[in-house]
């Protein structure tokens, strides 16, 4: 007993060791192994449908595939980061003040990283499968095109104004309903249920706003893999398709987002009654609040 005691101690003293402690380092990690697993959930469900010819799936699977990797995601970092897990999120949240500035490009930064080397992964893991899809041409347009295994790109009848709008009005859709889940003053997600209504939630979007342009509604989801697509052989076509699409899902998604929040703040959360006028409503009343179930509202169960 005596010996088995050392060894337990020993090994509490080198998890003590290895454990960090630095709340921005913690922060980083989790965004990025969140973000890295959401993203070869999905991209690993466009391998499949593209390569395969649609014999392991059609775009629903895709959205499926998408959503059940956001909803993973919340699991790894939800608590931790909050898994944003999308450069939008993390923009809007600063400019509502639930997250500091000086964070964002940490989160960016992970996003990014957990983007870049998930489309690696994907690739390698898919290379043969690609390179026999295509006989080994990588394009970005064509028949065979494969680059929108990795990033989005626009319908052909897509005009660049159109697809602006387009990722816009997607993202101000799930930071209005992210904003809705978290609010714990109106019909918040079931406790614990984050992950699965996030997923939902981009579920939801995927199969009502995602033909035109593959509702890419995240910055660093779209960028980083295009820029591995870029290095790993389809070349400056990733940037110059589309009437150089690239920009939008980058640009756009940070308007929409900040619209979207801005939107559910000014038409339900300001308007939602104070402490002192819930306090003479009768508590059988259905839309009265109690207080002692009463917590302040958080974004972090974000994608």
């Amino acid at each position: 007993m005596e010996e088995g005691g050392i060894q337990g101690h020993v090994q509490q003293t080198i998890v003590s060791m290895l454990k960090i402690k630095n709340e921005s380092i913690r922060v980083f990690l989790a965004e990025a192994l969140c973000t890295f697993s959401m993203m070869v959930f999905g991209l690993g469900s466009v391998a499949q449908v593209v390569t395969g010819n649609g014999t392991f799936g059609e775009y629903l699977s895709i959205n499926i595939g998408f959503a059940l990797g956001v909803a993973m995601g919340v699991h790894i970092g939800g608590n931790v980061s909050g898994a944003h897990m999308n450069a939008a999120v993390s923009f809007t949240m600063c400019v509502f003040g639930r997250l500091r500035w000086k964070m964002l490009p940490l989160y960016v930064f992970a996003q990014f990283l957990g983007s870049f080397f998930a489309a690696g992964t994907v690739f390698l893991i898919y290379y043969e499968a690609i390179h026999h899809y295509c006989g080994g041409n990588f394009t970005v347009s064509g028949p065979k095109a494969t680059a929108g295994i990795f990033a989005t790109y626009p319908a052909p009848y897509l005009s660049i104004y159109t697809g602006f709008f387009d990722q816009v009005l997607g993202t101000a859709m799930l930071l209005l309903c992210l904003m809705a889940l978290a609010d714990q003053r109106n019909k918040p997600v079931v406790p614990r249920g984050e992950p699965v209504g996030v997923g939902l939630l981009v579920l939801l979007i995927g199969i009502s706003l995602g033909s035109n342009s593959g509702y890419a509604i995240n910055p660093t989801r779209d960028l980083g893999p295009r820029i591995f697509t870029l290095m790993a052989g389809w070349g400056l076509e990733v940037f110059k398709a589309g009437n150089g699409w690239w920009w939008v899902p980058v640009v756009a998604p940070l308007f929409g987002g900040v619209i979207g929040a801005l939107i559910y703040t000014t038409f339900v959360e300001l308007h939602h009654p104070d402490r002192g006028s819930t306090e003479t409503l009768p508590i059988n009343e259905p839309e009265c609040v109690r207080l002692d179930k009463y917590k302040k509202g958080s974004t972090d169960i974000c994608v």
